[in-house]
């Protein structure tokens, strides 16, 4: 069983020792001790090293929206898919980062983001699909599109904006990695391929108290009014109403509490067979 610790800790900071365990716990302690170095302190930034692939990064700063304050969260991915802008030796994961913030509706603004134009999980949904990839996602080694996602180890993934996405990622990467003696560049282990060595993810997770800055009357109602400024710009032609991030996670999530998950056939399918090999009895119901 991991034992999660601190392993360094200041009045405002910390670094979690994650012992290699589930990367969820990690996280969820990181983030919890971050809020409340952020109550007494104004700021509360905590890493992770020897950690692991911890889920969506927006599970981490939600709840600190929710407290009325601003939260961020990121992580070194934990596989390479991207070389340097520029390059082609895979040195850089999808990089992700998430901000939050409270926005005076149901739902809190939470930004959670990929430093690449797509994330490897929805290439890995589109291959189960059997379905194509649009262009500019990937490229081959020769720099063509590729739009297989069955083929996806025959290229890398791109970062968004070009270069200004290949910046982003190699600024998470100091932060999430390196500034806590986590794995970077050469060091991530693809924890997709090599299921035995010690992946030491690197990841951070920030609570910052708006009552710091003297704002926390006001921080919220102004968030509302200028998203609702956006939400009414005229859409363009073709395009859906104006939607912030992170909107409509609150009636998505008791409509699948009601009615349950969706999953693909494809999904279904290998679960069923996971389930079998393992000799786990697990009824799937299929979506009509």
């Amino acid at each position: 069983r991991a034992q999660i610790r601190i392993a360094h800790e200041t009045a405002a900071t910390a670094v979690i020792d994650g012992d290699n365990g589930l990367g969820h716990l990690a996280m969820s302690t990181a983030r919890d001790l971050a809020i409340v170095k952020a109550r007494e302190a104004g700021i509360g930034w905590v890493g992770v090293r020897r950690g692991n692939h911890a889920g969506p990064l927006a599970l981490y700063v939600r709840p600190q929206a929710e407290a009325g304050m601003i939260g961020m969260a990121a992580a070194v991915g934990s596989a390479n898919h991207v070389p340097p802008f520029g390059g082609t030796d895979l040195l850089l994961g999808t990089n992700p980062i998430a901000i939050s913030a409270p926005s005076g509706g149901p739902d809190p603004f939470v930004l959670d983001m990929a430093s690449t134009v797509a994330a490897m999980g929805k290439i890995k949904k589109l291959a189960q699909q059997g379905e194509p990839m649009p262009e500019g996602w990937m490229v081959g080694r020769d720099g063509a599109p590729l739009t297989d996602p069955a083929r996806r180890s025959e290229g890398f993934l791109l970062p968004i904006g070009g270069p200004k996405g290949f910046g982003l990622s190699v600024a998470i990467g100091l932060m999430a990695g390196v500034l806590n003696g986590a794995a970077f560049g050469s060091d991530v282990v693809d924890f997709t391929s090599d299921t035995s060595s010690e992946t030491n993810t690197g990841q951070f997770v920030m609570a910052l108290n708006v009552a710091a800055f003297g704002t926390e009357d006001t921080f919220a109602e102004t968030a509302a009014r200028v998203f609702d400024e956006m939400r009414a710009s005229t859409p363009l032609p073709g395009h859906d109403p104006v939607r912030l991030p992170g909107e409509g996670k609150s009636a998505a999530v008791a409509q699948r509490r009601e009615n349950g998950l969706v999953l693909n056939p494809a999904l279904c399918r290998d679960l069923a067979a996971l389930a079998q090999e393992y000799g786990i009895e697990a009824p799937l119901v299929f979506a009509p």
